[in-house]
């Protein structure tokens, strides 16, 4: 029945001629400890079997054989357990208060789960570090951090792709704000001050706007930038979610009436917001 699944789990199938020095991550590794453990476990089950036959050999023809029977049960030979009665042969000679230490072996079970253990880790080292044909964790890592950034600039895209200047809309979630008020902060605040009060730029906390103050505008502006006035285009360094969210950071920014706030300039539009809206 176990080689039955492993057969259909493609471990063993003949049809793929993938080595198996060819493990490239941690799964494969405990799938092949896994097998190796269902093979181990199999030959053991022969030899019990085997065993069995031939208890029942000799119990069926008693004078087969003139060897002593074992006095351990099966279940103290796995144990490693002696029975009471070869006690006074494991006695040390060292005693307290009539209290006697015996000198029984690491049970064999345990004794495999080292062996186990030392095999385990001498594969994992071949493999790993001296084949490397395994990832280690740090590789596992990089890989699993460039698929996510992979599928995250695969969903932006997607996102992104449905928005333009026709379908913008203001975003009113703190959460895409303060999206927007990173970006801000990272690349506007050189021209429009940290809060938005006018640098070199406009100031964009009154109701005058130079190039129009509804959120379709102003996604606009930022997207091409207004060359003739040093504003370059930010379409190349943003995705439209991005300058979306720094349009609903700087629509957000109506009426702060920052300190040290540059005169207006250009067109008053006192429903700003409103529109954009």
């Amino acid at each position: 029945m176990n080689l039955f699944i492993l057969f259909h789990s493609g471990l063993f199938a003949p049809e793929t001629s993938q080595s198996v020095l060819s493990i490239s991550s941690g799964e494969d590794l405990l799938l092949l400890s896994l097998a190796l453990l269902l093979l181990v476990g199999l030959v053991l089950v022969a030899a019990m079997a085997i065993y069995l036959l031939f208890i029942l050999k000799r119990t069926l023809n008693p004078t087969a054989t003139s060897q002593p029977a074992e006095p351990r049960t099966l279940w103290q030979r796995i144990t490693g357990l002696r029975p009471l009665s070869q006690e006074k042969d494991l006695m040390m000679e060292h005693a307290y208060d009539g209290i006697v230490e015996l000198d029984n072996p690491t049970p064999p079970w345990f004794m495999w789960l080292f062996y186990s253990t030392i095999g385990f880790a001498a594969i994992y080292l071949l493999i790993f570090h001296v084949i490397g044909s395994g990832d280690i964790m740090a590789q596992e890592y990089t890989k699993e951090m460039a698929i996510a950034d992979q599928q995250r600039e695969e969903y932006i895209k997607k996102v992104a792709g449905s928005i333009n200047e026709n379908t913008v809309t203001m975003l009113k979630d703190a959460k895409s704000v303060d999206a927007g008020k990173t970006l801000f902060t990272q690349y506007c605040t050189a021209c429009h001050g940290e809060k938005g009060e006018g640098k070199v730029g406009p100031n964009l906390t009154d109701v005058y706007w130079l190039h129009g103050g509804n959120v379709k505008a102003v996604f606009h502006t930022i997207t091409e930038g207004v060359p003739e006035k040093g504003m370059i285009s930010w379409k190349k360094q943003l995705n439209p979610l991005q300058i979306q969210q720094v349009t609903s950071y700087v629509l957000s920014l109506q009426g702060t009436n920052p300190a040290g706030a540059k005169e207006p300039q250009g067109e008053k539009e006192s429903s700003s917001v409103a529109m954009a809206n």
